[in-house]
């Protein structure tokens, strides 16, 4: 068996796009990637890939889903052959190993992390939004620099009150273990063994994973004491690595899509002012050296990437390196330099979308020739420095992948530097060949790659998976829990009395529970129970969550569950309105089906009874499935009313 967090960690790394892309020829079709079929012949492409959803689906014979599934089907691999594929492409070590009582330990620890990071980050949101302190505070700060009110909810920015173990103390009270607390970074030990926050008095801005999950915080000061630190981050954790999340990224990531393109910036409000202005494909590194890990996450989205530079020339000299990273990655690196005395931030607040944008086109430039014209300025006059300036560039040339993109970097370079193409190329040549025999990254390092033997003995079926190729449930049992995959976190309905919001997924559930019905598929069963146990969490997709599970029953179900072939014509397309905006009515309508279609499956078996010799010998045992014939047919009849017009029969 291969642990959980290895699995998550495979799933997360690995780009779908870049996986299929080495068996099919995928070329871009708007949001989505397209290519011919390779489970079946065909001439017309009929197969799609979601980069965002990381999820691929032929809509011509079915086939399909997650990246673990493509692997599964095209390569006829086993569930583990499969990771382990993606372990030796991704350099992630991959044990086919039974959890020990420890690592089953260290798994539900993190689980419990991640569910005090989202009550936590629900916490400072009230704060913000319902106490004095924070609308006179920390609203107030939000909106001296510009914020709207739906941009401070839609990056779940919060307060934490001025008191020095205001949350400490309330999430005591609500049943969270001090372990915990100090786990995550909310909370450290004093010298005196008491807790205090670690943001207390600021205002607050959680760090969500691509997926949603809240894995840490970072807090402004919101007074002018010189003694603090104007900014103070949650620590690396067992659920946060900052060199494997960027800020924003959750929010942008359709919209990193939609423009084939990504806007990297340094800090927290100029990711938020830049997607108040309008431009939405914009991340951070959040004050911290691109890594790795940083970059495969962008290029699971777009290969083109512009980097923002406020003028700082010292900012720009140490951020170089990292741009090399987005070179060898194989992304199109653009440059944009801001005007003097302007950063991402304030610029956004002075524009319009259109004017960033407009500015954005004019003067945004290939990676290498900014280089090239920033170094070749510092080095005038000086031949020695002019020497090593352009040995810096080459090996800036040398990393890019494709041969040839370098190739025209190479005419570039040379053209500007006044020197030969054939020295350039020569010197590049070199660069390479010394990279290609340098010793390879220790196997410790995440970077480094992971070494596994061949696979080895298949795993067996999961549980259940017998039953459920025996029999197909009911289609309005499956309808019911598309809507759970696709919606179980949404709020649908707010008590009046209580004040609740129940999600899609708590409807269902009650809805159910309050006329005895359960599922009849455990599969089904268990999709409804994994959704109530995570609805809470904020910024949870329940799409994301299902499509990328580890079971691959539960993903594969969750990707044809997710998936539509149907395309609207432009006619039907101005009239349609989006399920989504109608779900209230969707939900009541698709209960009522499922309880009318339950309510005919039990009136055949009533009727089969009838049949039976054993029941018309026995008169009273016979006269008692009438009166249950005759009570569902009742109970049917008002169903079909709420229904519609249907035809009674049996």
């Amino acid at each position: 068996m291969i642990d959980r967090t290895t699995i998550d960690r495979l799933m997360t790394t690995a780009d779908i796009v870049e996986v299929v892309g080495e068996f099919v020829n995928l070329r871009r079709s708007g949001a989505n990637f397209k290519g011919l079929c390779p489970f079946h012949d065909e001439k017309t492409p009929s197969f799609m890939v979601s980069p965002a959803r990381q999820i691929c689906k032929c809509f011509s014979c079915g086939k399909g889903g997650n990246v673990v599934h493509f692997l599964m089907e095209h390569e006829q691999m086993t569930y583990p052959e499969a990771l382990r594929w993606l372990g030796r492409k991704y350099g992630i070590e991959v044990r086919d190993k039974e959890q020990t009582d420890e690592e089953r330990r260290e798994q539900n620890e993190r689980e419990s992390m991640y569910a005090l990071n989202a009550w936590a980050a629900e916490y400072f949101q009230r704060l913000l939004h319902e106490t004095t302190d924070g609308v006179a505070i920390g609203k107030a700060y939000f909106r001296q620099r510009g914020f709207r009110d739906d941009i401070i909810r839609k990056f779940a920015l919060g307060y934490a009150l001025p008191a020095f173990d205001a949350l400490s103390r309330e999430a005591l009270a609500a049943g969270y273990d001090e372990a915990y607390l100090v786990r995550t970074g909310l909370c450290y030990k004093t010298e005196r063994g008491t807790l205090g926050d670690r943001f207390h008095g600021r205002v607050i801005f959680p760090v969500h994973t691509v997926s949603g999950r809240v894995v840490a915080f970072g807090g402004r000061i919101l007074t002018a004491d010189k003694t603090k630190a104007k900014y103070v981050n949650s620590p690396e954790s067992d659920i946060y690595s900052k060199s494997r999340e960027l800020y924003g990224l959750y929010q942008a990531k359709q919209a990193i899509i939609k423009a084939d393109r990504c806007y990297l910036v340094e800090g927290y409000t100029d990711v938020i002012s830049m997607h108040q202005s309008g431009i939405e494909n914009v991340v951070a590194s959040s004050g911290t050296s691109l890594t790795e890990g940083q970059i495969r996450l962008v290029h699971r989205f777009t290969n083109h990437i512009t980097v923002l530079y406020d003028g700082d020339a010292a900012g720009i000299r140490a951020s170089l390196r990292g741009i090399d990273m987005l070179l060898a990655e194989g992304l199109d690196v653009k440059v944009l330099l801001l005007p003097d005395g302007d950063d991402p931030d304030s610029f956004a607040r002075k524009h319009t979308a259109a004017e960033y944008r407009a500015y954005m086109d004019r003067h945004q430039t290939d990676f290498i020739t900014f280089k090239t014209e920033l170094l070749m300025q510092e080095a005038s006059g000086d031949p020695v420095r002019r020497a090593e300036l352009i040995q810096s560039i080459i090996r800036s040339v040398s990393v890019v992948p494709d041969r040839v993109v370098r190739q025209m970097y190479i005419a570039q370079c040379a053209r500007m530097m006044n020197v030969s193409e054939q020295l350039v190329e020569s010197e590049i040549a070199k660069a390479r060949r010394g990279a290609k025999s340098a010793p390879a990254p220790d196997a410790g390092n995440h970077t480094g790659a992971g070494t596994e033997a061949a696979a080895g003995k298949a795993e067996e079926k999961p549980a259940g998976a017998a039953e459920i190729a025996g029999r197909r449930p009911h289609a309005e049992e499956e309808e019911l829990v598309r809507l759970v995959v696709r919606y179980g976190q949404q709020p649908l309905l707010t008590d009046e009395e209580s004040g609740h919001t129940f999600s899609v997924a708590e409807y269902i559930a009650g809805d159910l529970r309050a006329d005895e019905i359960e599922m009849s598929l455990p599969l089904h069963r268990r999709i409804l129970e994994e959704c109530l146990a995570h609805t809470a969490e904020t910024g949870w997709e329940a799409a994301t969550y299902f499509t990328l599970h580890p079971d691959p029953e539960i993903s594969a179900l969750a990707v044809r569950l997710s998936a539509s072939p149907h395309v609207l014509s432009r006619h039907h397309e101005e009239q349609y309105v989006p399920e989504e905006q109608r779900l209230g009515d969707v939900v009541d309508h698709l209960l009522l089906d499922y309880k009318y279609a339950i309510l005919r499956h039990r009136k055949r078996e009533l009727l089969d009874a009838l049949r039976d010799p054993a029941t018309a010998a026995d008169k009273e045992r016979a006269a008692d499935v009438m009166r249950r014939f005759a009570r569902l047919t009742e109970i049917e009849k008002k169903l079909a009313g709420l229904l519609g017009e249907r035809v009674l029969s049996v």
